[in-house]
């Protein structure tokens, strides 16, 4: 999610009330799993987490109840500089060092997770702890950066507490899951999620409110992502081919003309995300034939979304098709 670092993030109240009551049980497991699909608050929290138990283990003082630190206080501000000494996040760099903001590696390389050992050959400089944050570990380098971390959960450095953020967990070496504790986060509310986008889109239209609010699907993360690229237009286009068909392909061939040049690539890359969810949150109010119809578009709409990417598909030829499959939910006569 796109909050400022250390927010405590809106929702999964219950998770965050178990890992409240692990620190102040004074005897924290020395590795923590957070899963839960992508964009939904997991790493926010991991953030918020480690800042407030590396404040308390330093020093108690002046800390309301719950996870809040100042901006004033020592240690969120050396976190906030990049030089608090007990303090680690690893997460995919950027694949060139000279643009920051340029596409990111595929991986957590082992290299980085060796950058770690340095840290582990002594104690916590600043109070009894230290946090190691790994967003996400499924990014691992596999098998060399899971292993290089797996030893290290089995033989923790002294005071040392790890937070690995997963959004499939099932992908993770049993050896790694088994050594964690884990902490389920789940999909929010759609009031919580538009709490969240208002807070972060205070000048997004309404419409294009609603819309981000049905493409985050309880992952407030996700719709951030499709931020200024006109959602409510594409929500709009694929709400009427879903009531009206598209007998003469008009609809059609019109998004496939706006979706398909270069510089429309990330609405292209949003629409392929929206439309199979799109068809399952319509099939969910079906029955009989019509869900039936429903159903195979679902299945043919996702096998599509994973082809134009893994293939590099045409991207009109594509999206003609998937708007066609979502055309295949209106009522016969209108298709």
């Amino acid at each position: 999610m796109t909050d400022t670092p250390f927010t405590l993030p809106l929702g999964n109240e219950a998770a965050h009330r178990r890992f409240r009551a692990a620190l102040d049980s004074g005897a924290m497991h020395h590795a923590w799993l957070f899963t839960g699909p992508q964009g939904i608050g997991k790493a926010s929290f991991a953030r918020a987490a480690a800042l407030r138990l590396l404040a308390e283990s330093a020093d108690r003082a002046d800390l309301a109840p719950g996870f809040a630190v100042g901006e004033a206080h020592p240690t969120r501000r050396l976190i906030e500089a990049g030089t608090h000494p007990d303090y680690r996040a690893l997460v995919r760099l950027p694949k060139d060092a000279d643009k920051p903001d340029g596409e990111l590696a595929r991986s957590i390389t082992i290299a980085q997770v060796r950058t770690l050992q340095p840290m582990f050959a002594t104690k916590p400089a600043m109070s009894p702890a230290r946090v190691v944050i790994i967003d996400a570990v499924d990014d691992l380098e596999r098998p060399g950066a899971s292993n290089a971390l797996l030893k290290n959960l089995e033989e923790p450095p002294t005071g040392t507490i790890f937070v690995l953020v997963s959004h499939a967990p099932g992908r993770l070496l049993p050896t790694i899951r088994s050594r964690c504790r884990q902490l389920r986060f789940d999909r929010l509310s759609d009031d919580a999620v538009r709490a969240v986008l208002r807070t972060a889109l205070p000048d997004a239209a309404p419409d294009e409110l609603d819309a981000l609010v049905r493409a985050a699907d309880g992952a407030p993360g996700r719709a951030l992502g499709y931020a200024g690229l006109d959602m409510g237009a594409l929500d709009a286009a694929m709400t009427s081919l879903a009531r009206d068909g598209d007998p003469t392909t008009t609809t059609r061939s019109q998004l496939a003309r706006t979706l398909a040049p270069k510089v429309a690539q990330a609405r292209y890359e949003a629409f392929l995300d929206l439309a199979p969810s799109f068809i399952a949150e319509r099939a969910a109010g079906q029955s009989g034939e019509a869900l039936r119809v429903a159903l195979d578009a679902y299945d043919a709409a996702r096998t599509l979304a994973i082809s134009a990417r893994a293939l590099s598909l045409d991207a009109q030829a594509t999206v003609f098709e998937m708007a066609g499959l979502i055309a295949r939910l209106a009522p016969p006569r209108l298709q």
